[in-house]
């Protein structure tokens, strides 16, 4: 195989933007901002206006799977703050029931 030389169309090999290392806990402004958007979602559910009705369970149906990958994640990196993460599981708790129940 002959020698290329480097030219302004050939790039050489470089590392890809996912990394293999570990960035650490879940920081707390992740968890409490969860809880947050899903609290803001349960008062969007309860007005009576269709649109914003609407809104909040289309904010609750995105934030579901989210709310679960940072949990794996977490599992993972660690919680980062107990309590923050205690809060987040608890609103989503309550955002689960509230569905099954309703």
């Amino acid at each position: 195989m002959a020698h290329l030389a480097p030219t302004s169309h050939r790039r050489g090999a470089h590392a890809s933007h996912r990394s293999d290392r570990i960035d650490g806990p879940i920081q707390t402004t992740t968890w409490l901002g969860l809880t947050f958007a899903l609290i803001v979602g349960l008062v969007l559910t309860g007005r009576s206006h269709v649109g914003v009705r609407a809104a909040g369970i289309t904010l609750l149906i995105m934030l579901l799977p989210l709310t679960v990958a940072v949990f794996g994640t977490a599992v993972r990196r660690g919680l980062g703050s107990a309590r923050a993460a205690v809060a987040t599981g608890a609103a989503l708790t309550f955002v689960v029931l509230r569905f099954l129940l309703h």
